[in-house]
């Protein structure tokens, strides 16, 4: 499948601004069963400084500087991307894959291969999930035995999160405590997917924040709305000799073809679409319009106003 995806966000100040620096974390990564096929970063005003790198988690990340006066900044990623789970390393996960335990993949983490040392810096704390509460610990254990499967338990705890949190867009920031969260049982797709890392990493096993978006679909008989779709967040536990499998509490779902990868990292403060300091005063508002839908050449578009008519 070929996705078109168009993320605009726009800043708008009270006064002027003098200069921002930024980081866009907006650019979809490539690999087998994701591929980038065009991309396009836009930003107004035109920035000063641009520039592109590869971050730690190899992830793609563009650099820009404005240094003029400005009272509103958009910065809009225009992508397309196509997708073939089938295509993927774990597309198929295997019956071996499901049997290794709690206990053997903790043993094999102990092994200090290239592959398990990088895998095992998402056991570590992170900017938001530090110092996990024995309430974290106790929900996660309700899933976690050292004698059961990783992937059945995993696959336990994201049901649970689906089933038992509430989505509430209202409910939390990007710095509410994950200690508040799992309190509540109520936020949004960031929210659920640092519990379930949170969660993961107490029992020991690396779990990272997959930052992407996902395709949605309006209400039947109605027309999908342009800019009504949102980034959108899961997470994947590493299972040792077999790699990263991923998770979607949001959506209890693996996601498959209709989830698009723009970054890894250890929670949300490593991949935000956008971060960056400005020198300025006052109020800022912001709005963000994400579309994602798949992508139609023109034949296909002439057909369907034919078809139309």
């Amino acid at each position: 499948m070929i996705f078109s995806v168009i993320h605009k966000t726009t800043y708008n100040y009270a006064n002027n601004v003098t200069y921002c620096h930024n980081l866009a974390n907006l650019k979809p990564k490539t690999f087998v069963g994701q591929e980038l096929l065009e991309y396009e970063l836009e930003i107004e005003p035109k920035p000063t400084i641009l520039k592109e790198n590869i971050d730690f988690f190899g992830n793609s990340v563009t650099h820009f500087s404005i240094e003029k006066q400005h009272k509103k900044l958009v910065v809009t990623a225009k992508s397309k991307v196509k997708r073939s789970y089938e295509a993927q390393k774990n597309a198929s996960i295997s019956d071996e894959c499901k049997s290794v335990t709690l206990e053997q993949a903790l043993a094999k983490l102990k092994v200090l291969s290239p592959e398990i040392i990088e895998a095992k810096q998402y056991v570590l704390d992170s900017a938001f999930i530090n110092n996990i509460s024995k309430t974290i610990h106790n929900y996660a254990k309700k899933s976690f035995q050292k004698e059961r499967s990783v992937f059945e338990a995993t696959n336990e705890l994201m049901q649970r999160i689906f089933k038992e949190f509430k989505f509430d867009a209202s409910f939390s920031t990007v710095a509410t405590p994950i200690d508040e969260v799992i309190e509540a049982k109520k936020g949004v797709c960031q929210d659920f997917a640092q519990v379930a890392i949170a969660c993961i990493r107490s029992m020991g096993l690396p779990a990272r924040y997959v930052s992407g978006y996902i395709e949605t679909f309006p209400p039947p008989g109605k027309e999908k709305l342009f800019g009504t779709d949102a980034s959108h967040a899961w997470f994947s536990v590493y299972i040792p000799g077999f790699g990263w499998i991923d998770f979607d509490p949001t959506n209890n779902q693996i996601p498959k073809n209709q989830h698009i990868i723009v970054a890894y990292g250890r929670d949300y403060y490593d991949v935000p679409p956008l971060k960056g300091v400005i020198y300025g005063s006052g109020e800022s508002t912001l709005e963000v319009a994400v579309d994602i839908r798949p992508f139609k050449s023109e034949n296909q578009q002439q057909q369907q106003q034919q078809q139309q008519q």
